[in-house]
């Protein structure tokens, strides 16, 4: 795959409210096939590749790079094509595919990564199924992955439920736009139109680490919702190459998420049927957000381990 990087000398300082001192941002773009990649990078040491899930971005671990950067880590992440700064080259008529958004972890390792050094990975949620892939396929090129609750539902002894709740969220989100199809995905009620919200009900707090993300992830949750809720949901992992690679390989499934079958389910299914270990997080399926520094505390110890 021919790919072609360039770093900009856009530097900025994290404003998030953690204990690490301010760090600063390298961006970059990068163009694969099909699209044009936008990345950061932070820190100087090995390298550590955190992988975005669901509508999220590279601002998804905003509040965890300081400290994983004091802890030595010069850390990478990016904007999964066809979300937020990584546009594509031309619409794509169908879902997007797990073994594509692999070769572009494997693009994005390619242009940070120093010739004969490997690096970490850690993904959370669909980007923990493309950590997945990119262990199986490129072990070569991996130290360790660490993958937070991938949604891995033909896993499960009866994915049926949920093969039919995502499919119904697509379905909504064609028909009849994106408020019923995030209420059918989260099983929430929708959420009412503006001016007509009780002015009891108590105002979501964002942390600050997720502020400036917020508009990009509204702006990407139809494109998640369309073309990559089901595509990689539905989708198989390599297991011959994942037991291969085992030594390698951490499963990891937040406090919060017992209960959750869709989340946790896969992952403990996965270490069944490849003897991988298994993690505790802080937090729940998006504990990067909820309890950034706890979490990067976790994955910190156990990248040493």
């Amino acid at each position: 795959m021919t790919t072609t990087a360039k770093i900009t000398t856009d530097s900025t300082a994290s404003t998030d409210a953690t204990p690490a001192p301010p760090t600063a941002v390298r961006s970059g773009t990068l163009q694969v096939p099909g699209a044009t990649l936008y990345y950061e990078v932070r820190g100087s040491g090995p390298v550590l590749l955190l992988i975005p899930g669901g509508a999220g971005d590279a601002g998804l671990y905003e509040g965890m790079a300081g400290l994983l950067v004091a802890a030595g880590y010069t850390v990478v992440s990016y904007d999964q094509r066809g979300l937020s700064r990584s546009p594509l080259d031309a619409p794509e008529p169908a879902g997007q595919r797990v073994e594509v958004w692999r070769e572009d972890a494997r693009a994005v390792l390619d242009a940070v990564l120093p010739a004969g050094e490997r690096a970490y990975v850690f993904g959370c949620s669909s980007g923990a199924i493309v950590a997945l892939a990119l262990l199986a396929a490129h072990p070569g090129r991996l130290h360790r992955v660490v993958a937070h609750e991938p949604p891995l539902v033909e896993l499960l002894a009866d994915p049926a439920p949920y093969r039919t709740r995502f499919a119904e969220t697509r379905e909504l989100l064609r028909t009849r736009g994106i408020g019923p199809a995030m209420a059918r995905f989260t099983g929430q009620p929708e959420r009412e139109e503006p001016g007509t919200r009780d002015s009891a009900a108590p105002e979501l707090e964002l942390p600050d680490s997720i502020r400036q993300m917020a508009s990009r992830m509204t702006a990407n949750m139809p494109v998640f919702l369309e073309h990559v809720l089901c595509s990689f949901s539905s989708s198989t992992p390599d297991l011959d190459g994942l037991r291969a690679a085992v030594g390698q390989l951490v499963l990891a499934v937040g406090e919060e998420s017992d209960g959750q079958e869709e989340l946790v389910g896969p992952a403990r299914r996965l270490a069944e049927l490849t003897g991988a270990p298994q993690a505790v997080f802080p937090g729940g399926h998006v504990g990067c957000v909820q309890r950034p520094e706890e979490c990067a505390e976790r994955l910190i110890g156990i990248l040493r381990a």
